[in-house]
């Protein structure tokens, strides 16, 4: 431990959003390599997440988010174990980067699974006849689509997005690591997203990039 510099502790925390006794353990399990520490707490976070997944999450807080003066209207339930930590800082912080992940990235679901298996199979109907239309050849077709799909849900589904602050992790690894930080259990329920003028023909606008740049990015 007495190896490991305050700075590194401080650039580790900084990454990886880890306490500071975590961040003290991953650098001196990796002689202080700053990448692998950053593995080293994300695996760990994965199994502390593990454990605590099968806990009920019956508290937490509904929010809400508008941005660019009303343009974009956002409201999300996000649960965890006790009331206590529903006014946790550092909950309260998370629950606000779900928001603008949302406003941000126009998610359908928040779980790859809870995709209609209908849409996904509409969505591979279209890329099958765009490969056609590419005059790819007919057997490598399907495998194609399959990593277009594959492509697709992480770009629909909540957890598997890019965490817009830190396009580094996906969203679930930023929730895992909130879990092995806070020690409990924490899930998105579910969210509503709304844009004024949704399917009407307009200027597009990269709220990605607005979102970034209002967090400070």
């Amino acid at each position: 431990m007495s190896e490991v510099s305050a700075e590194s502790v401080k650039e580790l925390r900084q990454i990886s959003g880890a306490g500071m006794m975590d961040c003290k353990k991953a650098l001196a399990a990796t002689g202080g390599n700053i990448e692998k520490a950053v593995d080293w707490l994300r695996e760990k976070g994965i199994a502390s997440a593990a454990k605590k997944a099968s806990r009920v999450t019956s508290e937490g807080v509904i929010s809400s988010y508008i941005h660019g003066a009303g343009r974009i209207g956002v409201l999300v339930e996000v649960n965890c174990e006790t009331d206590f930590v529903a006014k946790n800082e550092d909950f309260q912080q998370y629950v606000k980067d779900i928001c603008l992940q949302i406003a941000a990235s126009k998610p359908l679901v928040v779980r790859r699974d809870e995709l209609d298996p209908a849409v996904i199979e509409k969505e591979r109907a279209v890329l099958m006849a765009q490969a056609a239309e590419e005059g790819k050849p007919e057997h490598i077709r399907a495998k194609m689509v399959d990593g277009r799909i594959e492509k697709w849900v992480k770009e629909v589904a909540l957890l598997d997005q890019p965490f817009v602050k830190d396009p580094e992790i996906t969203v679930q690894r930023r929730t895992e690591n909130l879990i092995a930080k806070i020690g409990e259990n924490i899930s998105v329920r579910r969210f509503v997203r709304y844009e004024v003028g949704e399917g009407l023909e307009k200027k597009k606008s990269d709220f990605a990039a607005e979102v970034a740049a209002q967090a400070g990015k």
